[in-house]
């Protein structure tokens, strides 16, 4: 009774396969493909997996993406669900204005996040960031409630703007630096501060509003890049989104408990 838990990102697909649908289930296997390759699960990474019960994932990616990767698991004859978010689910009420244009991506790793707090001990508001191709900053108070969050371009489409839309600026690879001196540096130190600022002033707004210093929470593709950069206190959490999928896959799932 195996649970597949799929993490389709706007570059690659994410996924890992677990024993059972609940937090702590073992984790049987795990890989991650490029989108443009995911015709190869089938007859590749995949071919050896035991047959899952169920599938979730989380997709910010075309339908079209959902549709190919779709096709791959016809060796199981198991259709796949996919997390929309929803007004309250797993413990986390959605304070959005629509809450099913939150995106499923954001919703799914508050909810990780969360259930990763309680188990730590008393409740606290949360700053749940996710660092990628573009970069989220949630906050959460500390009886679950999603309050908002922002959204901001990631290192490399701040880079390629920049390039794109200003003469004479290229982007190589440079340093994070306090005083960049070449403009290689003065980049990547732009980018990676900018996103560092935009963390900052989130965890000072969920501070005032909440009267208590959250808990900081960071993942996502280029977490580490930004780790350094951080003047906060944060937990830096390799699969945040698949944490929440396993809290949703024991709501949906609950014969695959045990």
């Amino acid at each position: 009774m195996t649970f597949l838990a799929l993490d389709i990102g706007n570059t690659r697909l994410k996924w890992a396969q677990y024993a059972s649908a609940r937090p702590d289930a073992p984790l049987l296997a795990q890989g991650a493909e490029f989108l443009e390759n995911i015709e190869k699960l089938s007859d590749g990474a995949w071919r050896g997996l035991i047959a899952p019960a169920h599938i979730l994932g989380c997709a910010v990616a075309a339908d079209a993406v959902k549709r190919r990767l779709q096709e791959q698991m016809e060796l199981w004859d198991v259709s796949p669900q996919w997390v929309v978010a929803s007004e309250a689910e797993a413990g986390l009420r959605n304070g959005y204005d629509y809450p099913t244009r939150l995106g499923a991506d954001r919703w799914v790793a508050m909810i990780g996040a969360y259930h990763r707090m309680l188990a730590q001990g008393v409740p606290r508001p949360m700053v749940v960031v996710m660092v990628g191709t573009a970069v989220t900053v949630e906050a959460l108070d500390a009886s679950g409630k999603f309050l908002g969050g922002l959204i901001l371009p990631g290192h490399g489409i701040m880079l390629r703007a920049l390039e794109s839309g200003t003469a004479g600026l290229h982007v190589p690879t440079g340093e994070v630096r306090q005083f960049p001196t070449n403009t290689s540096d003065a980049l990547t130190s732009g980018g990676t501060y900018a996103i560092a600022g935009a963390v900052e002033r989130m965890v000072q707004h969920v501070r005032a509003h909440c009267r208590s210093d959250p808990m900081c929470v960071m993942t996502g593709g280029a977490a580490w890049k930004m780790a350094p950069s951080m003047s906060v206190p944060f937990d830096l959490v390799d699969n945040l989104i698949f944490d929440g999928l396993l809290q949703l896959a024991a709501v949906r799932f609950p014969a695959l408990l045990g």
